[in-house]
């Protein structure tokens, strides 16, 4: 099995439910987004337009990342994903800037804070996620392997009000992405880089 996302922009209105879904599941810290949407108007008063463009790690089969890390920190699992080992991660930061996508951040220690309000003690839960955010290495998406390990899907597709996401196996032909990949004519972000995304999207110019 190999995990993919479809991203439908032409659905996706920003109303930034995946970036918080996805921020509280995992409780990074204060200016930690590992799910973005990145907005921009095009077009000339008065026919404009606002254009959306939600992005995060595309857990590429061929990653730059998982090259350029020196200690194998950053490996693919069994699902084809991406992930980080904080036991390996030596804070080199070579995985950054081998990125294209910029889609990993360093975890300055700002995970102790209150993660949506500055000047504001961390609640119960914050302080409980912390524990999971090592300060010193290197974090990313992580494709919520938590939930979709008991079945479910990760926090920004279930979120997502326009059903503008769609998660599933790759490998199955018949399964829901693999059909509206090619029906829907999906394609990847900087495809010609070679990395090979597992994150289609729907809509791109």
């Amino acid at each position: 099995m190999k995990q993919g996302l479809l991203i439908n922009v032409e659905k996706c209105v920003g109303c930034g439910g995946c970036v918080m879904a996805c921020k509280r599941h995992n409780g990074t810290g204060r200016g930690v987004y590992w799910c973005n949407v990145i907005t921009k108007e095009e077009g000339t008063y008065p026919n404009v337009r606002k254009v959306m463009l939600p992005v995060g790690c595309q857990h590429c089969e061929n990653a730059p990342c998982v090259r350029a890390c020196p200690t194998g920190a950053s490996h693919y699992d069994e699902e084809g994903n991406v992930q980080v080992d904080f036991d390996k991660c030596i804070g080199c930061r070579m995985c950054m800037g081998a990125c294209p996508y910029h889609a990993r951040s360093f975890n300055w220690g700002s995970t102790v804070d209150n993660p949506h309000y500055e000047g504001q003690p961390p609640t119960a839960y914050d302080e409980a996620c912390a524990e999971r955010h090592p300060v010193g290495v290197v974090e990313k998406c992580t494709r919520c392997v938590d939930l979709t390990r008991a079945g479910k899907v990760p926090a920004c597709v279930q979120t997502c009000p326009a059903e503008a996401r769609v998660f599933g196996d790759l490998d199955d032909p018949d399964s829901e992405i693999s059909r509206k990949i090619n029906d829907l004519h999906a394609k990847c972000l900087m495809e010609e880089y070679g990395t090979k995304p597992s994150v289609y999207y729907v809509g791109l110019e």
